[in-house]
């Protein structure tokens, strides 16, 4: 049966927007180090380099609450990185890029995606290198680490999504940018990254049922350090934030489009 004219038009535009990312991630990756003799190594010498200092505090200095604490730090890191980098950069995205927006019939929502994607890159390299030393130091690994591409999405879906929304409101209130900062700091601090779970109040178990990097933290450490979790319950938690999230976030960055050209 011979493909309709709106069937060729749709697949013609899922290969150019296929492409334009693709290019995009590209340049958003090469960008970042422009001028660097290192380049993209640096993406994981910097992590690497923050893991060793990690070392350094808890081990050498025999800080070290609980065994292995630099790792467990570290493996706890790993989600907040690609979450933190993925939000702040994409709150100037439309900005940066109103040449195209203002000049260009131009998807200005696939810019989080494709600075999502950049991140992802580097993001892979090190979450390899943890597990490898995680088996090594704790002992093999398990079955488990089979569901990191599932935590990878969900990761993605929750990321992208309030990276629109901070994208969204950065167009209109170019403070928004300096409030993510703030915000991602308190967030920091109220994922349990560096504190156990079991060291919160009683009211701080509410606020980390609510919040969704928890989730994720918890589940890293789970699937490289085999430590104790609830890997169904945890799945489907950040499962229903990160699709909640996607949604409200795209519905939201469509109705701002709307003004893009005006305002930039």
């Amino acid at each position: 049966m011979p493909t309709s004219i709106p069937g060729r038009h749709f697949a013609r535009n899922l290969i150019q927007s296929k492409s334009l990312l693709f290019q995009l991630v590209k340049r958003d990756f090469q960008q970042r180090y422009i001028g660097s003799a290192a380049g993209w190594v640096w993406s994981i010498i910097h992590p690497l380099v923050l893991w060793l200092s990690y070392v350094f505090i808890f081990h050498t200095m025999k800080m070290n609450p609980v065994p292995h604490f630099s790792l467990v730090l570290f493996v706890g890191m790993l989600p907040w990185f690609l979450f933190s980098e993925t939000v702040m950069r994409a709150s100037n995205s439309i900005v940066e890029h109103s040449n195209l927006i203002t000049k260009t019939i131009f998807p200005s929502e696939i810019l989080p995606v494709a600075i999502f994607l950049s991140s992802l890159a580097s993001h892979v390299v090190v979450t390899v290198i943890a597990a490898v030393v995680a088996g090594i130091v704790v002992g093999g690994w398990g079955p488990a680490l089979l569901l990191l591409p599932v935590w990878a999405l969900l990761g993605a879906l929750f990321s992208i999504g309030v990276g629109w929304i901070a994208a969204g409101l950065q167009v209109y209130l170019r403070d928004t940018a300096q409030v993510v900062t703030v915000v991602m700091t308190f967030w920091f601090w109220l994922t349990p990254i560096f504190l156990p779970e079991a060291n919160y109040e009683k009211w701080g178990h509410w606020i980390l049922r609510w919040n969704p990097m928890a989730y994720f933290v918890r589940a890293y450490r789970y699937m490289l350090l085999g430590n104790e979790g609830r890997p169904l319950h945890d799945m489907v938690a950040a499962g229903v934030f990160g699709v909640a999230v996607f949604v409200l976030g795209g519905l939201f960055f469509r109705q701002m489009k709307k003004g893009f050209a005006d305002v930039l």
